[in-house]
């Protein structure tokens, strides 16, 4: 009796784990099918090997947010990405030493841009979007024309004796403006001929980040002096040092459309507005858990975005600091942001290898 039992729950059993196998390609095949429909990234185009993973984030009481993901060739990491004038091409840039120019509208790309031998820390295109520059950390700045991705000219600047950190193209495209790694002057850079037309000297560390007024009479800098500096272009005099009482370096700076207000990102987790006209503190976001890496404004100068050391994007209300939502998805330090022309999608690269793009489709 005891055997013929044994044998019956063998029996049960093998045709169990028989069934198990037969059934597993089908389960998982229905799971896949289950996670697309719940909202998970599904792959919805393919172009030259790229692929664009689009979902839809809704939050509690936030609007609805759509992300597009651009896998890079840049698996090490992106560190700066950059929208053309006129919204139609993303640009960006990282570890791989190789600029990458893609078609937004469907993820394509159009191009890539070689010739940096090390990492490319800073993207900035011209205000008439014919022309990109590029900084890296092998000590130059380069100028490439977009239409067929040539290189116009090299800067490569003896002046730079290490990586050129950042660069900003000023308003009337005639000047770059770039800050580079171990070096506390700010350099003005003629675009035409690639001549040194103007240096800033005032800090006492390291110059992080440079960013022009949005009519292009004021510079601002932010080093790892902890201070944030305004010059005067016409004639390089320092018009305001702004300065706060903390022990954290100053990561990152950028100007507001109108020009009224300065957000500087830091090594202490805080986002900090500015007013420039008297140079005091309008108020302080707690951007984050860990070192605040880039920050951008919307176009319309309504809300600004923060990006971290702790993988996540933050969306402030301006008018008021409040944060609008948090934008989850990446999965490694992210480097960059930037919003584009129309207001209407926040890009931003990350360590992670990829750029997502995030549309506020709601806002």
């Amino acid at each position: 009796m005891y055997i013929i039992i044994a044998m019956m729950f063998y029996n049960i059993d093998i045709m169990t784990r028989s069934w198990i196998i037969n059934v597993r390609p089908i389960l998982l095949g229905l799971s896949v099918l289950l996670l697309f429909a719940c909202g998970i990234p599904r792959p919805s185009a393919e172009n030259g090997g790229k692929v664009i993973v689009t979902s839809d984030v809704q939050g509690i009481t936030t609007p609805r947010v759509r992300v597009d993901l651009l896998h890079t060739e840049d698996e090490s990491g992106i560190i700066s990405v950059a929208w053309s004038p006129n919204g139609q091409i993303l640009a960006s840039g990282g570890y791989n030493q190789m600029i990458e120019l893609w078609r937004v509208h469907d993820g394509s790309i159009i191009r890539t841009l070689a010739g940096h031998t090390n990492t490319i820390n800073s993207l900035a295109w011209s205000p008439d979007g014919q022309f990109l520059a590029s900084a890296s950390y092998d000590r130059t700045v380069r100028l490439w024309r977009v239409s067929d991705g040539s290189l116009i000219r090299v800067i490569n600047a003896l002046d730079h004796t290490e990586g050129v950190w950042a660069i900003a193209w000023s308003p009337d495209g005639l000047t770059l403006a770039a800050a580079s790694e171990n070096n506390t002057v700010v350099r003005l850079w003629r675009v035409s001929d690639g001549h040194l037309a103007q240096t800033f000297q005032g800090h006492s560390l390291d110059v992080k980040s440079v960013a022009w007024s949005p009519d292009g009479q004021f510079l601002a800098s932010a080093s790892y002096d902890r201070t944030v500096r305004l010059w005067r272009v016409s004639d390089g005099s320092l018009v305001r040092t702004l300065q706060w009482n903390t022990n954290n370096n100053v990561n990152i700076i950028t100007w507001s459309p109108d020009g009224l207000t300065l957000a500087s990102g830091d090594y202490d987790r805080t986002v900090r507005l500015w007013r420039v006209s008297d140079g005091s503190l309008i108020r302080t976001l707690q951007g984050g858990t860990y070192t605040i890496n880039s920050v951008a404004w919307s176009p319309d100068g309504q809300f600004l975005a923060s990006a971290s050391y702790d993988r996540t994007v933050r969306l402030w209300r301006v008018s008021d600091g409040s944060l609008v939502r948090t934008l989850d998805g990446h999965t490694d330090t992210i480097n960059s942001l930037a919003w584009s022309p129309d207001g209407l999608t926040l890009a931003s690269g990350s360590s992670d290898g990829t750029v997502r793009l995030w549309s506020m489709l709601d806002q």
